[in-house]
């Protein structure tokens, strides 16, 4: 397996210290910076497999870095886990929308900080080598979980880690509703604590990305219930 990149984005030196020192005993190569043009520079240059991304940064905060993150092609769907001493859901809902794929409160378990950052790389490559050229087709979707890409009328469309998970879940699950809960215990997983409304917040992402190609009436909203996936008009 090759070692993975972890591009960190914070000004304070000493909490970007402690991260590149936990993520390099991990097993991580680490790349730095101490603000957000210096962050989006080497997240295209580099090409890292996540970053963590404080929200505070001097010039451009780290949710604008997440916006402009999610608006290049390059980087649409590299995982971004957004670290801040904000804690309230109000804040943690702004992040998800603007792209953040997880959300850490500052002071955090360095230990528990690893733990999360592998849970996210493992949502985004689990499906990779476990199921040899298997692929999932719905309607006009085409799920691809050997080359971990998706399709709709032979076109790729570039999905986040989250989003690719909720459309292979819905995929695998047609035609029944799952609560919001449901879902975050079945995307996200038991051990990861994030809010209900962080799925609607993916949803509506998701959503967003289909609706340009007509197809974003695959995701039904059921009222007081949750949400099902089907391709039946």
């Amino acid at each position: 397996m090759s070692q993975k990149t972890i591009l960190i984005v914070e000004d304070e030196a000493a909490i970007r210290d402690m991260l590149k020192f936990t993520l390099t005993a991990s097993g991580f190569w680490v790349e730095e910076a101490d603000n957000a043009e210096q962050g989006m520079r080497l997240a295209l240059e580099k090409n890292p497999d996540l970053i963590l991304l404080d929200w505070m940064l001097p010039g451009i905060s780290g949710v604008s870095m997440a916006q402009k993150m999610r608006q290049n092609e390059k980087t649409q769907a590299l995982p971004i886990i957004m670290l801040t001493a904000r804690g309230e859901e109000e804040a943690q809902v702004q992040g998800f929308e603007a792209g953040v794929d997880d959300y850490v409160v500052k002071p955090f378990s360095p230990r528990a900080l690893v733990a999360r950052v592998n849970a996210l790389l493992r949502r985004q490559h689990g499906t990779q080598g476990a199921s040899d050229g298997q692929q999932l087709i719905a309607g006009r979707m085409c799920l691809d979980l050997e080359s971990h890409r998706f399709y709709v009328d032979g076109e790729e469309l570039k999905l986040g880690p989250t989003e690719f998970k909720l459309v292979q879940f819905f995929i695998s699950h047609p035609n029944r509703v799952f609560s919001r809960a449901q879902l975050l215990d079945q995307v996200w997983g038991l051990n990861v604590v994030v809010e209900e409304r962080t799925v609607d917040v993916h949803i509506r992402r998701l959503r967003k990305l289909l609706e340009p190609i007509q197809i974003d009436h695959y995701i039904q909203t059921i009222r007081g219930a949750g949400y099902r996936f089907s391709v039946e008009d």
